[in-house]
């Protein structure tokens, strides 16, 4: 791949991919980060720096649904002619686990805002960029040096193993994220883009918390090796970092 979007990297995962891709000696041209406060993404504004004309930082609060036009058009701006190869939606909240008799409307609807709406906006408004690549390579297979739309989600969102219960905002999003990602794959599917859900993994962030059994760079390096490697077979499927496929 050329280019890809990321979203919400001011810090945990989002933060280690553009690290890691940053690293990459390969043909990658553009990183392009999005973060709320791009001024107080320290981390992040270093690794731009480190790398002027290669990692872009454009300041976008998912949420804000007005402003997906506008990034939109930067992101047209930076790619040219070539279009954008990957959109990985990335940015992403987690309330707390939730038993049914704590759990607020509040939370499940900043949950499915963040998580699961704002992703399918935001893919919508970047939607021609992603043709654009598509067509531009239109001599490779489907993969993500095509074009290709990677869902953030979770092994919380699986219905199939949820077998603890709780985490009412987070699993409900989550596993609207993966119908949304289902849905793309098949009205994508004659555009030759491709369309997943990824769980990353239990990682130690600050979501993720101190317990969890993966560290940031195990998770981003296997990532890594995983978008290079999808191809037609992953469209509309739930895989996990190492690429295991996941049950809905």
């Amino acid at each position: 791949m050329k280019s890809i979007l990321i979203t919400g990297c001011n810090r945990g995962l989002g933060l280690g991919l553009v690290q890691k891709l940053a690293e990459q000696k390969n043909f990658l041209q553009h990183i392009i980060a999005t973060c709320r406060n791009p001024l107080e993404a320290k981390k992040l504004q270093e690794v731009a720096k480190s790398n002027p004309n290669k990692v872009h930082i454009l300041q976008l609060d998912v949420k804000d649904f007005n402003a997906h036009e506008r990034i939109a058009k930067e992101v047209a701006t930076i790619v040219g002619q070539e279009g954008l190869n990957v959109l990985y939606n990335n940015a992403g909240i987690s309330t707390k686990f939730t038993r049914v008799n704590m759990v607020k409307a509040e939370q499940m609807l900043e949950n499915l805002t963040v998580n699961a709406v704002a992703p399918l906006m935001l893919t919508k408004a970047l939607l021609p960029v992603l043709k654009q690549a598509a067509a531009a390579n239109s001599s490779l297979p489907q993969g993500t040096s095509r074009a290709a739309i990677v869902n953030v989600s979770s092994v919380l969102g699986s219905i199939a193993d949820n077998n603890q219960g709780g985490f009412y905002p987070y699993r409900s999003s989550k596993a609207a994220l993966n119908a949304i990602t289902r849905s793309l794959s098949l009205d994508l599917k004659s555009d030759n883009i491709l369309v997943m859900s990824l769980h990353p993994g239990w990682v130690k962030t600050d979501m993720g918390g101190a317990q969890a059994p993966l560290t940031t760079e195990t998770a981003v390096t296997a990532i890594v090796d995983l978008l290079s490697s999808v191809g037609a077979e992953h469209n509309g499927g739930f895989y996990q970092y190492d690429g295991k496929q996941l049950p809905w």
